[in-house]
């Protein structure tokens, strides 16, 4: 195998996405979709978060303190892509309804739909650029219950549960599979959200989305958006 330089990026890395859920200063919830998030070890296992430039949820975790972060699924990729790309302090997200439920242990937002959830405490943040770096506590899990059971392998249960990867710009299913850019899945939420106001497509507000450009992988987003 021979290699050549290329451009600094974390080009073919997957990463894995999360919805971070976060409450509004009037206690509604929030969701941004991020994937620069992993592990350390500091006497027991914690999350480590990075959100870069100013957004909604990063401005409600450095003022709450605590978050939850929700795996994304095949299913749940068209509302996770609209969230990701939807400007968080537009107000455009508090139009829809989400299924939610509190945490059991801290005061965040947990998505009903992901199949993994973690509840999120900050235990030390600091600034490197524009970025903000968030080591977090993992104060618990909440975990579909399937995903529970020893008697089912866990290629089967992984495959049940599909998680989404991303890298490239570019969303790819459990398999491999592309499923589309950063900024296309939401377009099927957007058309069934303009099916429920029972507006027609040209006319609906919820038509058009964001398309995001290359880089990390946040919109309320990151790696960007919000």
């Amino acid at each position: 195998m021979s290699k050549i330089a290329a451009p600094i990026s974390n080009d073919f890395c997957p990463q894995t996405l999360y919805l971070y859920g976060t409450y509004r200063e009037d206690g509604t919830p929030n969701f941004g979709l991020f994937c620069w998030m992993s592990y350390y070890w500091d006497t027991e296992l914690g999350v480590m978060a990075c959100i870069e430039g100013k957004k909604l949820t990063r401005d409600m975790i450095r003022k709450n303190g605590v978050f939850s972060a929700n795996l994304v699924t095949e299913e749940l990729l068209p509302l996770a892509d609209f969230l990701g790309n939807t400007e968080g302090y537009s107000g455009e997200k508090s139009g829809i309804a989400l299924e939610t439920e509190p945490g059991a242990v801290l005061q965040v937002p947990l998505l009903k739909a992901s199949p993994v959830s973690f509840e999120l405490e900050v235990a030390q943040s600091f600034h490197q650029g524009t970025s903000n770096i968030f080591l977090c506590r993992i104060r618990n899990v909440m975990v579909e219950e399937a995903l529970m059971d020893s008697d089912t392998s866990i290629e089967e249960r992984m495959r049940v549960i599909a998680p989404i990867h991303t890298t490239c710009s570019t969303y790819f299913s459990w398999n491999g599979h592309t499923i589309g850019a950063w900024g296309e899945p939401q377009n099927s939420f957007r058309a069934s959200m303009c099916e429920q106001t029972g507006d027609s497509l040209a006319d609906c507000s919820w038509r058009e989305g964001n398309k995001v450009d290359s880089g990390a992988c946040d919109g309320d987003r990151n790696g960007r958006v919000k």
